[in-house]
């Protein structure tokens, strides 16, 4: 069973700045592939950002700029800084992983190629 564990979810004000975290599996780290995923409700899970064990990002285009993906392998620890808060943000935010390999591109924003899910955090800006 692979456990994500995330944090760092909260309310906030429009402005404001959080840092996400999740923890993982050490391999997801040397191996594998992790990404940041949010869902609002009545919407479709969206990609945020991912990250490969060589630490090569990907962003969606409209995020990209104040959300920042990071991790800490020493620590087994995957974040997500997310900066100038908008109320839009506001979502449950997930953190994903997949062993597998998958191609560099949009394809590591699609939630479909992850296997391994953690429970989520909230986020809710407010303006």
């Amino acid at each position: 069973q692979v456990q994500l564990v995330e944090s760092g979810g909260g309310s906030v004000q429009a402005g404001g700045s959080l840092r996400l975290a999740c923890t993982a599996p050490t391999y997801m780290f040397t191996h594998g592939y992790m990404g940041w995923f949010r869902q609002a409700p009545g919407k479709e899970r969206e990609g945020v950002a991912a990250i490969d064990y060589y630490g090569r990002t990907k962003y969606d285009v409209s995020m990209q700029g104040r959300f920042t993906i990071s991790k800490d392998d020493a620590n087994n620890i995957l974040y997500l800084q997310i900066n100038s808060l908008q109320p839009e943000d506001t979502s449950m935010y997930y953190c994903a992983a997949s062993p597998n390999w998958i191609p560099y591109g949009p394809g590591r924003l699609l939630p479909d190629n992850y296997q391994h899910w953690g429970q989520g955090t909230q986020v809710t800006v407010s303006s």
